[in-house]
């Protein structure tokens, strides 16, 4: 097994120890479609962007997609997770968050319960002693 497979076994195995349980994500909200490469080939806003075709930032591109049927997402590098609670995630288009909820690892699906820009002031720690899983 070569060390990429590895990585991605570990990977999985801590991430299932963690289902069940409210976390902490850390990521950029964005929408389905630029993310999961539905019409961004480089799985971001940049692309569109720069073509003038869906808005003029990564805020006003992901509301857009959202206005073409998408879906509000997690982005976090190449991991992309679906936010089960859709209300009220507008106000956080293209930002960096931090995400807690419950991890589906099944459907690469967060049930969230909370979303805040992150980091605030710089600097921030969980609060309640919850486990930080950090996706970038």
């Amino acid at each position: 097994m070569n060390s990429l497979k590895v990585a991605t076994v570990v990977l999985a195995l801590t991430l299932s120890a963690f289902a069940g349980s409210k976390n902490v994500f850390l990521g950029e909200i964005s929408d389905s479609q630029c993310a999961m490469n539905v019409h961004s080939l480089s799985r971001s806003h940049e692309e569109m962007i720069k073509s003038s075709t869906l808005g003029t930032d990564a805020a006003s591109c992901a509301k857009a997609c959202i206005r073409r049927g998408g879906e509000w997402v997690l982005r976090a590098g190449d991991d992309v997770y679906r936010l089960k609670n859709q209300a009220g995630i507008d106000l956080y288009a293209g930002d960096k968050v931090r995400v807690i909820g419950v991890l589906d690892l099944k459907t690469k699906s967060i049930d969230n319960s909370h979303i805040e820009i992150f980091p605030k002031s710089g600097h921030s720690a969980p609060t309640n002693n919850e486990p930080i899983i950090v996706v970038h």
